[in-house]
């Protein structure tokens, strides 16, 4: 079982994506054999309300539910956040994202506060992404600024119940979060592999051996990142069989189980 937690659907603000498709992404996981995707919404990232794109997310998906599941977009800055909470929780989403420098909201603010508490409340898990590309790529008017590590640890510390997974976080990033927390409230975090690099610098194999093999799951970033990256780092790694199942499903489904 292969489940892919970083996947999105829709045309991005910044880039043409003629990949943008849940056929066309269902036709990717079959070619890598991945048997499970979470869905986001890209032009979600950038609505003021993010509510018909949760809309559109779910109506693109309903033909797919037994391979993507959707990661509905909240903006804890909007009105009635709360009623997309709810709604993600009745369509059966194993997380909702948000994006506060994207959405211009203090990671650290009132708002956000609120929204760990409401999503611990519901034990629905919080997906944070550090960045979408690489700071080279990106069009002169993609000024938001990368997730700084202290959003991670201001959200873990708010709620004893509440269960984070990180995106596209490189090895400088996971080790200044996880070194800064303690054992229980590291135990609440996961990072996807999908920004650590592997050989030469092998940075993947250095944070499995220190910060440890059950903090990692599998995220490929398709369709913004080439998928194949992903599964070659897995290989690269010469894990036993039942180390590469945890990084591809069992950390995930020990993490949601709380």
């Amino acid at each position: 079982m292969i489940t892919d937690v970083a996947t999105f659907i829709g045309g991005y603000a910044f880039r043409h994506l003629d990949a943008r498709s849940p056929e066309w992404l269902v036709a990717q996981m079959d070619r890598l054999g991945i048997d499970q995707a979470w869905v986001g919404h890209l032009p979600s990232i950038l609505y003021r309300d993010p509510t018909p794109g949760t809309a559109a997310l779910a109506r693109a998906l309903e033909p797919f539910r037994n391979r993507l599941c959707p990661v509905p977009t909240v903006n804890p800055d909007a009105p009635r956040w709360e009623d997309d909470l709810n709604f993600a929780s009745l369509i059966d989403a194993p997380a909702v994202r948000v994006y506060p420098t994207w959405q211009g909201v203090e990671s650290t603010s009132a708002v956000m506060r609120e929204l760990v508490a409401a999503a611990a409340a519901i034990e629905m898990p919080l997906l944070f992404t550090v960045r979408l590309e690489d700071a080279r790529q990106r069009h002169p008017r993609d000024v938001a600024p990368q997730l700084p590590a202290a959003a991670i640890r201001f959200g873990v510390r708010q709620h004893p119940d509440v269960r984070i997974l990180v995106s596209n976080a490189d090895r400088a990033f996971i080790e200044e979060v996880h070194f800064g927390l303690t054992p229980v409230e590291a135990a609440r975090v996961l990072w996807d592999i999908g920004w650590v690099w592997g050989p030469p610098e092998d940075h993947l194999r250095t944070l499995i051996e220190t910060v440890g093999l059950e903090r990692f799951v599998f995220g490929t970033g398709m369709p913004l990142r080439i998928p194949d990256g992903a599964v070659a780092k897995l290989d690269l790694l010469d894990l036993v069989p039942e180390e590469r199942e945890l990084i591809t499903a069992g950390n995930l489904r020990s993490w949601r189980r709380g």
